[in-house]
């Protein structure tokens, strides 16, 4: 008897995962539909032949192409298409994690503040003159020295007793405008000059993006998840509690300050060349959450499929809107997320505070 409950748990835990996979899958076609379709839109409207043979050209293939296609796909679109995905999936990833962290689906870098922190960091950067000396250096560390006073002042506050994750959560939103303010601050003090640079923290925008910050911001979000899945048995099991995760041996206090540190490299990193962007570390892992579980090997992997799936779709939007212009993506994916938000606290599924 024992033996066929145990067949029947092998067999239903096997199906679970083969459904698990073809999500995934799922969510890879739709990444890459929604790609194309980032790539075809824009003031000059490509069709699917000539983006697929520029993209073709582009990877080595002799297809031939001609020259102003080549130069609008390659040199202008391509790495805004390419920032969107890989924006979008290291939001994702962040928003997941620090809801493992925190237990609580209303967590994410952007409502707990590290997101405006960060925008603040690099900022500060630009009024100061320091990122005369590298765009690529300074205005990133500024971002992430910024990020990371806000996740350490988190941290500081989750180590206190008698704090719940409610209480960690209303702390991040304080963070949250506190840091919107400065920001705010900086802009008004700042030269009319400066203060449209600064203003493009606050929208939010991937029209900035060349193949050097594409690079970087690629590298910094591979290295980060591939750290992130190897722990992905550890935050796993921080799901099921802390004295279970405690039990097998895990060092719950590393484990934190590690997934922390990830989360705000990922998170000052992006917005230090893409700015202020919200809601997508609040809905791509609740969706993630909705289709595969907890299971941090399917979690995590979906969590930035999701997010880079709702960037692309969210990056299509902004140019569509307004037909010859540019609507600042982080409006869009503003009215896409608050009404996720408000159906996340109706739903009521999980406490809030």
């Amino acid at each position: 008897m024992s033996s066929d409950l145990i067949a029947g748990a092998i067999l239903a835990q096997r199906k679970a995962e083969k459904r698990r996979w073809i999500v995934l899958c799922l969510f890879l076609i739709l990444i890459l539909a929604s790609f194309v379709l980032d790539v075809m839109t824009g003031p000059s409207m490509l069709n699917v032949s000539r983006v697929g043979h520029a993209l073709l050209n582009w990877v080595g293939f002799p297809v031939p192409v001609d020259d102003m296609t080549r130069v609008i796909v390659t040199d202008l679109r391509l790495p805004i298409a390419l920032m969107a995905v890989i924006v979008g999936g290291s939001l994702g990833i962040g928003g997941a994690e620090m809801q493992t962290l925190l237990n609580n689906p209303m967590a994410s870098p952007y409502t707990l503040g590290m997101a405006a922190a960060a925008g603040f960091g690099a900022a500060l950067m630009l009024y100061l003159g320091v990122a005369e000396v590298s765009v690529h250096f300074a205005v990133p560390i500024g971002a992430f020295v910024c990020c990371m006073f806000s996740a350490c002042f988190l941290f500081a506050m989750a180590m206190m007793r008698h704090i719940t994750s409610g209480q960690l959560v209303l702390a991040g939103i304080a963070l949250l405008f506190l840091f919107q303010s400065l920001l705010s601050l900086v802009q008004f003090i700042a030269s009319p000059e400066l203060s449209q640079q600064i203003l493009f923290w606050l929208f939010g925008s991937l029209s900035k993006a060349t193949w050097d910050n594409l690079f970087l911001t690629g590298g910094v979000t591979l290295f980060c998840f591939v750290v992130l899945i190897r722990d992905a048995w550890k935050l796993t099991a921080l799901r099921l509690g802390e004295e279970r995760a405690k039990s097998v041996g895990i060092d719950i206090k590393r484990l934190r300050l590690k997934t922390l540190f990830i989360v705000a490299l990922m998170t000052a990193t992006v917005t230090s060349f893409v700015g202020i962007i919200g809601f997508v570390g609040i809905v791509a892992p609740n969706i993630a959450r909705i289709l595969v579980g907890e299971d941090q090997r399917f979690f995590l992997p979906l969590s930035f499929l999701t997010g880079a799936f709702l960037l692309s779709t969210a990056s299509v939007l902004s140019k569509v809107i307004v037909p010859g212009a540019l609507f600042p993506i982080g409006i869009v994916t503003a009215i896409i997320g608050v009404p996720f938000f408000f159906w996340l606290i109706i739903r009521g599924r999980r406490s809030i505070c």
